[in-house]
């Protein structure tokens, strides 16, 4: 029964009013209110005479008869009799409760005796019985009895209104606004021995070494004989204090930065901490009183390595879990005896943000309420040696500027608008729709521009020179800007030099909507040794291969990844994805390729192991290689993946379900640079005219494998830097020679079998070489230098390359095809001549005539198919535009009947010098 109201109402009708009728009935008592206002005293209260302790016991005794009806009294002083045996530091220990520290009203105050009235109609019994005998307690006796029980030190009766606002959530520094609760009588009497609501010594040693695998099994709220444990550990903190709704309970200090309490409760309540520094307080939510944000499903996948979107896995995601936005922190480590978070949100002090370990998986996991976009953070890993790393993320999707290495809390909200360019780019595979590429080094292509800068001037000048695509080096982040990007710590993240994850995806999408495919560089061969980044990650070998010679690249000083591990695997192929479909990049030239598929790339005898087989590949990278590119063409329709391959690997764009002669399924890739024809063709036209006749074959000889793999024609930064010189300086003779032969050359290599990649700079015949410090010469085309109209005619001739090129399917329809080419003469040494014609899947041809000499070759003949009426020239790269002598053919050339070069027919052409010619049918 419970106490009535004045008005005679039932309280069990709303709670509300059961509440109010129980701090009236309360109020009442002021013998037991005096007595709970002056309940401070600490836990050394309990260590003194054995007149305190027989106090204390007498105190639990009356304490029963509260709870309990009388049957119930002998066994809760029995135990509380038990309890008080116990040496002096120990009960200490198992008597600690929360240090409850009353408002500062009035009205507050006296509320604090309603405990003791709630707790004795929850038991229902008499409801002026228990208060009564409350009343005859004795001052000093009530003080010891609180201490027995865990010293609440001021009000610790106003427990009993925890069960009342359990289920609200309090805002920051803001109780809210009481919502309806069950009446008392759901708070049921705790007969259980209460425990110590403190750390044992294991625990807090592996939690002070960062060595902990499960904080949150020992942090947190926690049912324990007795009610409920809270235990924190903030380090440097003065005090710690529980917030659930009206309730605000100290925790007592423990030392070395662990506090903890007990509140007799029979669930866990929906609370807060408030943690006061010297100087400031924070009212934040408990990291350690959350579930597990990562899914079992996830953890399954990362287990199998087969978790296509690994990123929404791992990484720091922010997200709202169980009703409280943070961020969720997650990091492969199998090898970690420990893992903490550090950042601006902790003064990088992970001390009080351990991780837990999610099973057998290897990945560390914590929720951290109350942080969000732009906090910096790293993971500090304690290796199995015992000693600390202070590890960069390595799924971070955003990352300080370098030469800083922190990784960025990032949450995308770019609006793509390319939806019109992804519905289209897959209407035709790469390797049979027009495909000419500009190479980009987005910071030097014009330095100091930002992502967003870029997008206002890249995509127009590139749609201007007609190119298809754009391949970009690798934007993902680098630590050394001297490496262009090809030795990566930031798989994924763009780097922080030219702006935002979402500024990137601007430039990606303005280059789209000009209707500009996006190519990036991609490197999974290897990475740098930076001790911040993946190199033993976790204190052993983990990302790169636990075998030295295995691991160590030869040329580069960096590591190589371990194909074999699964999850490596995963983390690449994952990141493949990634670039696919969080940036709607459309293709992955991926960097190194030969490096990867052979053991002995770089190696002298002795310094390789070979396969299972005996032989020298590399088998667990050409698995790789085949997970990636089935992956990525399954997730990702349209896009390409290009493969720089340097030598005669059977099958690299080979579909991986086709098996070639030496027993391998394709490697799966879309197209493939085709390194041999660039060697060849650039070692040729570098060789002085007169002696062209002697290395002939080297232009020729690329047709004798043209059609084994599904190409693409580099002239890439590679060939434009450390001595190489730039294009144009290749070229033998005086500066008219050089931009001659230079542009005879670029209209050859756009005639000839494959898709086309041209390297910035080398559009208007820049002189000098590439330098990732200064960018392309812009000033060639200030109309104030003298030389300019040289620079301007050579970027027009390639404006007019692509242009006559997107509009002749027969350039590029059957580039795969051996159908679409045939020779007319390819043996034409000492002219230093060569003709072809190239086909469309129509049949209609294109004639293509260069002369590699420096003279002029007056009425040339050669045959032609004798079904084409006539012929005009479509493009001539001597004309004066382009800055030639303008020996052109205006009007159109009609065959003759006179066999020639095996043909039924033949014409008579004038080849300029040092030029070449384009014909089509008239």
């Amino acid at each position: 029964m419970t106490p009535p109201t004045p008005s005679g109402s039932d309280p069990k009708k709303k709670a509300a009013k059961a509440a109010k009728s129980v701090k009236k009935a309360v109020v009442k008592k002021a013998a037991v209110t005096k007595a709970a206002e002056k309940v401070t005293a600490p836990r050394k209260a309990t260590e003194g005479t054995a007149a305190k302790k027989a106090a204390v016991k007498k105190a639990a005794v009356k304490q029963a008869a509260v709870k309990k009806a009388a049957p119930e009294k002998a066994v809760a002083k029995k135990a509380t009799a038990k309890k008080a045996a116990v040496p002096k530091q120990a009960a200490a220990k198992k008597t600690t409760a929360t240090k409850v520290t009353a408002k500062k009203t009035t009205a507050e105050k006296t509320s604090a005796a309603k405990t003791v009235t709630a707790r004795s109609t929850a038991a229902k019994t008499p409801a002026k019985k228990a208060p009564a005998k409350t009343a005859t307690v004795k001052k000093t006796t009530a003080k010891k009895a609180t201490a027995k029980q865990a010293t609440a030190k001021k009000t610790a009766a106003k427990k009993a209104t925890v069960k009342q606002v359990a289920a609200k959530r309090v805002a920051a520094k803001k109780v809210t606004a009481p919502v309806p609760v069950e009446p008392p009588e759901a708070l049921a009497p705790l007969d259980e021995v209460a425990v110590s609501p403190a750390l044992d010594a294991g625990d807090r040693e592996r939690l002070l070494a960062g060595t902990h695998h499960e904080p949150h099994g020992v942090l947190g709220a926690h049912p324990v004989p007795g009610g409920i444990a809270f235990r924190a550990f903030r380090p440097y903190a003065l005090s710690v204090t529980v917030v659930a709704g009206d309730l605000r309970a100290e925790l007592h200090d423990d030392g070395d930065g662990f506090f903890s309490g007990l509140l007799p409760l029979r669930e866990v309540p929906a609370y807060r901490l408030l943690v006061t520094y010297e100087g400031t307080a924070q009212d934040v939510e408990d990291a350690y009183a959350f579930l597990p944000a990562l899914g079992d499903l996830d953890l399954h996948l990362i287990g199998e390595g087969r978790h296509e979107q690994l990123w929404t896995a791992l990484g720091a995601q922010p997200m709202t879990h169980q009703g409280v936005t943070g961020t969720r922190f997650t990091v492969w480590a199998p090898n970690a005896r420990g893992v903490r978070v550090a950042g601006t949100f902790n003064f990088w002090d992970g001390s009080a943000f351990p991780m837990r370990s999610l099973g057998g998986t290897g990945v560390w996991e914590l929720f951290v309420p109350g942080i969000g976009e732009g906090e910096l953070y790293k993971f500090e890993i304690t290796r199995p040696d015992g000693s600390k790393t202070l590890r960069a993320d390595p799924l971070a999707r955003r990352t300080e500027v370098p030469p800083n290495t922190s990784s960025v809390i990032h949450t995308s909200r770019h609006e793509w608008h390319d939806e019109e360019w992804l519905e289209r780019r897959g209407q035709a595979p790469a390797h049979e729709a027009p495909f000419s590429v500009y190479e980009i080094h987005l910071p030097s292509w014009r330095p100091g521009l930002t992502y967003r800068q870029l997008a206002e001037q890249l995509p127009a000048y590139v749609k201007d020179l007609g190119f298809t695509h754009v391949e970009l080096m690798p934007v993902a982040e680098h630590p050394f800007g001297g490496s262009w990007g090809y030795q990566v710590t930031g798989f994924y993240a763009p780097t922080a030099r030219l702006g935002t994850p979402d500024d990137f995806k601007y430039l990606v999408d303005a280059l789209h909507q000009a209707g500009i495919g996006v190519l990036m560089d991609w490197v999974p061969a290897h990475f740098p040794r930076d001790d911040w980044a993946l190199a033993e990650f976790d204190g052993r070998p983990l990302y790169e291969h636990e075998d030295p010679l295995r691991s160590a690249h030869p040329d580069w000083g960096t590591l190589e990844f371990d194909y074999g591990r699964r999850e490596v695997r995963n983390f690449l192929v994952a990141n493949a994805i990634y670039w696919c479909e969080e940036f709607h990049i459309d293709g992955l030239r991926v960097d190194a390729v030969a490096s990867m598929l052979y053991l002995d790339y770089s190696r002298e005898p002795g310094q390789w192991i070979p396969n299972v087989h005996g032989g020298r590949e590399n088998l667990d990278a050409v698995d790789f290689l085949q997970e990636m590119n089935a992956t990525v063409y399954r997730r990702v329709p349209g896009v390409v993946t290009i493969a720089e391959e340097s030598t005669a690997w059977d099958g690299v764009t080979r579909a991986t379900h086709h098996k070639g002669p030496g027993g391998f399924g394709g490697l799966g890739f879309g197209l493939k640079w085709n390194m041999g024809w660039m060697h060849d063709s650039l070692g040729y036209v570098q060789h002085d005219p007169i002696h062209r006749r002697y290395h002939h074959h080297e232009m020729t000889f690329s047709m004798v494998y043209a059609y084994s793999e599904n190409y693409v024609l580099p002239i890439s930064h590679d060939e434009v830097v450390h001595g190489k010189r730039s294009l144009v300086s290749k070229m033998p003779g005086d500066w008219w020679q050089q931009r001659a032969t230079h542009r005879a050359y670029l209209a050859y290599m756009w005639a000839h079998p494959g898709k086309q990649l041209l390297f910035m700079g080398q559009e208007f015949a820049q002189g000098a070489e590439w330098s990732e410090a200064h960018g392309p010469d812009w000033w060639l085309l200030d109309p104030a230098y003298g030389a300019e109209p040289d620079h301007r005619g050579v970027r027009d001739l390639v404006r007019d390359l692509n242009t006559v090129y997107r509009d002749c399917p027969a350039l590029w329809q059957c580039d795969t095809d051996p159908a679409g080419f045939q020779w007319i003469v390819g043996d034409a040494a000492e002219d230093n001549v060569f003709a072809f014609l190239r086909y469309d899947a129509e049949g209609t041809p294109l004639l293509a005539v260069s002369n590699f000499s420096p003279v002029v070759r007056h009425d040339y003949r050669l045959g032609v198919p004798d079904d084409i009426p006539a012929w005009h020239e479509t493009l001539n790269t001597d004309a004066t535009a382009y800055g030639g002598t303008d020996l052109t053919t205006p009007d159109t050339v009609k065959p003759e009947a006179t066999p020639w070069h095996g043909r039924p027919a033949s014409i008579h052409l004038t080849l300029p010098p040092l030029a070449t010619v384009w014909l089509r049918p008239a």
